[in-house]
């Protein structure tokens, strides 16, 4: 993607969304930790059906340890690896209470020291809790950024750094945002819809994609 594009790209999606938010329910800073932590290779939705009863009983670190590892087990068994994930959200607890007060730490070192806590989730936290100009690269985030010639990298970090230098500051805070719910519903893995898509003029694949659209 030309330098010239990314601003009419980013104030295309900016003027479709212009308050994005992240489709997973919390109500707490420590909410959002707890449900990005079990988001890992399980979809929002299913997350989201787990956590609505889980928050209401353990809203927070401490309640959270109460439950224990069988009874948070239970409560998230329709997640996707729920048993690791039950073992690395209390031991994330245990750490909150006992180190940071029962509050989650506002620094990516201290985020990251957390069981369960890799970059991803760091940036999130940073970015949706803290207002930091970070950005989160899920899969969504490093197919859209490739696919349009945005970030082009082999890994996440590779993407993530040049889409740090390539972002202007004014889209910086809900970048994460728009580049992964348009992956999620225009920018598809198999097949991307770019006969709809609002910023397919200036995406690097664009016109191939659409060649083999209508050849097909």
């Amino acid at each position: 993607m030309k330098d010239a594009a990314i601003v009419p790209f980013f104030a295309t999606l900016r003027d479709a969304n212009p308050d994005p938010s992240s489709e997973l329910e919390y109500a707490s800073v420590f909410e959002l930790l707890a449900a990005v932590l079990l988001s890992a290779q399980a979809t929002d939705r299913g997350v989201n059906k787990a956590t609505r009863h889980l928050f209401a009983i353990a809203p927070t670190p401490q309640k959270m340890l109460a439950l224990g590892q069988a009874g948070l087990e239970d409560a998230i068994k329709t997640i996707g690896l729920f048993r690791a994930k039950a073992k690395n959200l209390l031991a994330t607890c245990r750490i909150l209470v006992e180190e940071h007060g029962g509050q989650v730490p506002r620094t990516r070192e201290a985020l990251e020291a957390l069981p369960g806590v890799g970059r991803k989730t760091a940036n999130v936290v940073l970015n949706v809790a803290f207002g930091e100009p970070t950005l989160a690269v899920d899969t969504h985030v490093f197919r859209v950024a490739n696919r349009t010639g945005l970030a082009v990298g082999s890994t996440p970090l590779e993407v993530e750094t040049m889409l740090l230098a390539r972002v202007p500051e004014e889209f910086l805070a809900n970048a994460h945002h728009w580049l992964i719910l348009h992956g999620r519903y225009v920018c598809l893995a198999r097949r991307p819809l770019c006969e709809i898509c609002a910023v397919a003029r200036w995406c690097d694949s664009a016109p191939a994609l659409l060649a083999a659209a209508r050849a097909a």
